[in-house]
């Protein structure tokens, strides 16, 4: 027996299969993550910084959101305390990079990137992974780091080691470790800190003879400064004044005139004091 005309429908058109879950391509994940700032989700452009989780930011979307205070509202920069927490990176650019991007219906390889290696040229593109020096921000390689056995950068022949390579986005194992040894960094500052403010200072022989001495010296006191005396310039003719007490004894004055005044020798002997009542009379 079918179906409507005689058809007979197949199982695979009866059950429903068990939808799979849509898998980016590697490639594109790879050029959203590499060519893009982990912030403002902007395209990359010098100067490009690095995080001690091997992310890739933009230095001035980074700066911007640490004066803004939003860097710790982001996942992806909430362990970014400070200037300290990212290093400038110093890239090799690739000179077969278009610059000017695709127009029409050109095709765009994912795989060219502005930056490559500056040992083996491999571009920065994921497909393989690639080290920063946190000594001096040089980027190249982990092939080249692994294949030349040397002491110097790759990128400035300064001084390289292990502990300071950080994978450009690691795995998720490393990126555990990564963020462990963060963890444990801040807790050793944090404490080397406290004791240094706990360490009690060292006292001298004769500090322990003399407690109070010693308690005193630790109380820096300012010199006080010489108190001025305010000095006052005599004002002129203050001389001449003290020295011309009376009139009467000015002898370019007459007579008449100084009889005007109480301290003349008429006034001097008059029997009367001189004293002013409510109508100005003498009685």
């Amino acid at each position: 027996m079918g179906a409507d005309g005689g058809t007979i429908p197949k199982r695979c058109e009866l059950v429903p299969k068990k939808k799979k879950t849509e898998k980016i391509e590697k490639a594109v994940k790879n050029a959203v993550r590499w060519k893009n700032c982990q912030v403002s989700q902007q395209p990359l452009k010098k100067p490009i910084i690095a995080c001690r989780f091997g992310r890739l930011y933009n230095k001035d979307a980074v700066i911007e959101a640490i004066l803004n205070k939003t860097i710790a509202k982001v996942e992806n920069t909430a362990h970014i305390k400070g200037t300290k927490d990212f290093k400038e990176l110093r890239l090799t650019d690739n000179k077969d990079f278009n610059t000017e991007g695709v127009k029409g219906d050109g095709y765009q390889d994912l795989n060219v990137t502005p930056y490559i290696c500056p040992i083996t040229t491999a571009p920065m593109n994921g497909n393989q992974n690639f080290v920063v020096n946190w000594k001096c921000g040089c980027v190249f390689s982990e092939k080249a780091l692994n294949e030349i056995k040397t002491d110097a950068c790759h990128g400035c022949n300064g001084p390289i080691s292990a502990d300071d390579m950080v994978v450009l986005y690691p795995d998720d194992e490393l990126l555990e470790k990564y963020k462990e040894r963060l963890v444990a960094e801040r807790k050793a500052a944090k404490e080397k800190k406290a004791a240094i403010k706990a360490e009690p200072k060292e006292a001298s022989p004769d500090d322990l003879k003399n407690p109070s001495a010693a308690g005193a010296a630790n109380q820096i006191k300012k010199p006080a400064a010489p108190k001025r005396k305010m000095e006052i310039a005599p004002l002129k003719g203050a001389s001449a004044a003290k020295k011309a007490v009376s009139i009467q004894d000015d002898p370019n004055t007459s007579a008449a005139y100084k009889n005007l005044f109480t301290s003349c020798e008429a006034a001097r002997n008059k029997p009367e004091q001189h004293w002013v009542t409510h109508n100005p009379l003498f009685y």
